[in-house]
C-alpha cells in the first residue's frame, strides 16, 4: 500500500495546510453526487472532511467499486479554501485507496445528520452506530466531564482512588445487588464506593473516584440503567452538608466552564445547552418542597419519604421561574429514606443532613454528611436491625478516629442526558446494561 510519502494529518487540522497535499486516513462516511460533481466524505477519530472531483476516475475505487460506507480509506488531496465545505476547506485532485473494504449494506445508516433508526436498533448495533458524529460527540463530552472533574478536585488537594468492585456485603444494606460466585463464596458487585471512600478520608482527607457502579434495581425507565459511571467525592473536616454542597457547586461550575472552553464542536453536534451555575445554587428543605408542591399544584405529597419524578420536574420549573436556575438543592430528606450512615439533622432528627441536586428537574447528585462516631454507627445499625458483623472492616475505621465528613456522587450518563436533552439515558450510555440488555 502506497502512502506517497505524505504525512497523515487529522481532518480537524487540514485548514492549516491550504495549498498543500495531505493524507487523510479514516472511514468512508458518505458519497454524494450533485450535477456531475462527486463529493466523498471521510471521517476520522476527530472530525470529517470532504474531497471533491469532477472526474469520477479520480475516485474510481469508490465510485466504480462495490465498497460501502464505513470502508476504511486513505484519501489524498490538495487542501483548497471552500467556505461551503466543513471547516471551510476541502480536498481537490483527490486520490483514494481502499484499506479495508466493506461490501455489505449497513443495518443502520449513519451517513446522515441524524440516526433515524429506532432506539432498540441503534443499541443492537452500537458497535458502529456510536461512530456517528453526534453520538460520538456525546461520549467525547463525557470524557470532558471526567477530565474536568478530576482537574478541579486535583487542584483542591483531593487524591484519586480506585476501590474494589467485588465486595462482601451490600453497601446500602439493601437487596438490590448483583450476587456473584467468588470461589464458592457469595460476593456482590459494589453498589457504590461509599464505604471505601469514607475509609480513605482517614488516609488522605479528600478523595474521589471515577468508576462503574452496579444496581440490581428492576427499573425499566428512561432514566435508569443497571451499570453506570459514578463520579464520587468524599472529604473530611466539614461543618455539615452545606460544606459538601459548596464543593459540589464548584465542581459543577468547573465542568461546564471546561466544556464551554474546550468542546464547542461537540456541544453543537450533540445539541447541548450549557447551563449557568449560580454563585450560590438555591436550596429548599424537603418538607418545604412538599408544602410548595401542595400550594402550587394542589397535590399533597406530604408524608411521602421521597420525591417522585413529577415532584422533581415541578421543583425544577419553580427554580427556573423563581431563581432563573437550572439547579436546585433539596436538603433534609427523611432519615427513613437515607442509608444508615447518614448524619441526622441535630435540630430535626427525623430529617437528615443530606441533599439531592436537581438539574433541569431531574435528580443528578445525591450526597450529604455521614456519621463519624463509632457509637453512632452501632446505634444506627441496631435501629435498623442490622448485624455489625458484615460491616466489621468498615466500622473499624470509626473505632480509631474519623473527622466529620461527607460527600456526593454524580451520575455521568444522567448529567449528559440532561445536558443534551436526550429522551433516554441509553442515548448517553456507551453500551447500556439494563433489564433486557447484556450485549453488545
Amino acid at each position: 500500500m502506497s502512502n506517497l510519502g505524505i504525512e497523515r494529518v487529522r481532518t480537524t487540522e487540514i485548514a492549516a495546510h491550504v495549498g498543500r497535499r495531505v493524507d487523510l486516513w479514516g472511514w468512508l462516511h458518505a458519497v454524494r453526487r450533485l450535477g456531475g460533481v462527486t463529493f466523498v466524505i471521510v471521517r476520522d477519530g476527530w472530525g470529517m472532511a470532504q474531497a471533491v472531483a469532477e472526474e469520477t476516475g479520480q475516485l474510481a475505487p469508490i465510485v466504480e467499486g462495490e465498497v460501502q460506507p464505513e470502508s476504511v480509506i486513505r484519501l489524498s488531496g490538495v487542501v483548497t479554501t471552500a467556505p461551503q465545505a466543513p471547516g471551510g476547506v476541502e480536498l481537490h485532485q483527490p486520490e483514494v485507496e481502499i484499506v479495508t473494504s466493506v461490501t455489505e449494506p449497513l443495518p443502520v445508516l449513519i451517513g446522515k445528520k441524524e440516526v433515524k433508526a429506532a432506539l432498540t436498533t441503534q443499541l443492537d448495533h452500537a458497535v458502529f452506530v456510536n461512530r456517528h458524529p453526534a453520538r460520538r460527540a456525546v461520549f467525547r463530552l463525557g470524557a470532558g466531564v471526567m477530565a474536568a472533574f478530576r482537574a478541579h478536585l486535583d487542584s483542591r488537594g483531593f487524591t484519586e482512588i480506585q476501590t474494589p468492585k467485588l465486595v462482601a456485603s451490600a453497601t446500602e444494606s439493601g437487596a438490590n445487588v448483583f450476587a456473584v460466585d467468588y470461589f464458592g463464596q457469595k460476593a456482590f458487585l459494589a453498589q457504590s464506593p461509599q464505604f471505601y471512600k469514607q475509609i480513605m478520608v482517614g488516609v488522605f482527607e479528600r478523595v474521589y473516584e471515577v468508576a462503574p457502579v452496579f444496581r440490581a434495581e428492576p427499573h425499566d425507565t428512561t432514566r435508569h440503567i443497571n451499570e453506570y459511571v459514578s463520579l464520587d467525592v468524599e472529604l473530611g473536616f466539614i461543618e455539615n452538608h452545606f460544606t459538601v454542597m459548596g464543593v459540589l457547586r464548584d465542581v459543577m461550575a468547573h465542568i461546564f466552564a471546561s466544556l464551554s472552553a474546550q468542546y464547542a464542536v461537540e456541544l453543537a453536534l450533540a445539541g447541548a445547552q450549557l447551563p449557568t451555575v449560580p454563585a450560590t445554587i438555591p436550596h429548599i428543605h424537603f418538607a418545604d418542597a412538599q408544602e410548595l408542591i401542595l400550594s402550587l399544584h394542589g397535590v399533597d405529597v406530604r408524608g411521602e419519604p421521597d420525591l417522585s419524578p413529577q415532584d422533581e420536574r415541578w421543583l425544577g420549573e419553580w427554580a427556573q421561574r423563581e431563581h432563573g436556575s437550572d439547579f436546585l438543592f433539596v436538603t433534609g430528606y427523611p432519615m427513613a429514606k437515607r442509608p444508615f450512615y447518614t448524619h441526622p439533622d441535630p435540630a430535626r432528627p427525623g430529617y437528615s443532613n443530606s441533599f439531592d441536586l436537581l438539574f433541569r428537574g431531574t435528580e443528578l447528585v445525591t450526597g450529604g454528611q455521614r456519621l463519624h462516631r463509632y457509637a453512632d454507627y452501632q446505634a444506627a445499625l441496631a435501629a435498623r436491625s442490622l448485624s455489625e458483623a458484615p460491616f466489621a472492616s468498615y466500622l473499624e475505621t470509626f473505632r480509631y478516629g474519623m473527622p466529620p465528613h461527607g460527600g456526593f456522587a454524580i451520575g455521568l450518563e444522567r448529567l449528559l442526558m440532561q445536558l443534551i436533552g436526550a429522551p433516554n439515558l441509553r442515548l448517553t450510555t456507551l453500551f447500556p446494561r439494563d433489564l433486557n440488555r447484556l450485549t453488545p
